[in-house]
């Protein structure tokens, strides 16, 4: 059985803005590990995610929390 080659779902442009993105984010977070990153990432979506969440919830139930 022939092995198709794997192709990437898109293409990701290294731009000169995101460099100095990941550039900040290394120097901010002092990253220097994977769970350096992880950290991170937690740091910077948690509040995101939450806030997603809460409005999903709140669009389910049909009112806000505090109502």
């Amino acid at each position: 059985m022939a092995r198709r080659e794997k192709k990437p779902v898109h293409k990701v442009v290294m731009t000169e803005g995101k460099r100095n993105i990941i550039q900040q984010l290394l120097q901010e977070y002092d990253i220097e590990t994977a769970e350096d990153i992880q950290d991170a990432l937690k740091d910077l979506l948690g509040g995101t995610i939450k806030e997603m969440m809460e409005a999903e919830m709140d669009d389910h139930l049909g009112y806000q929390k505090s109502e």
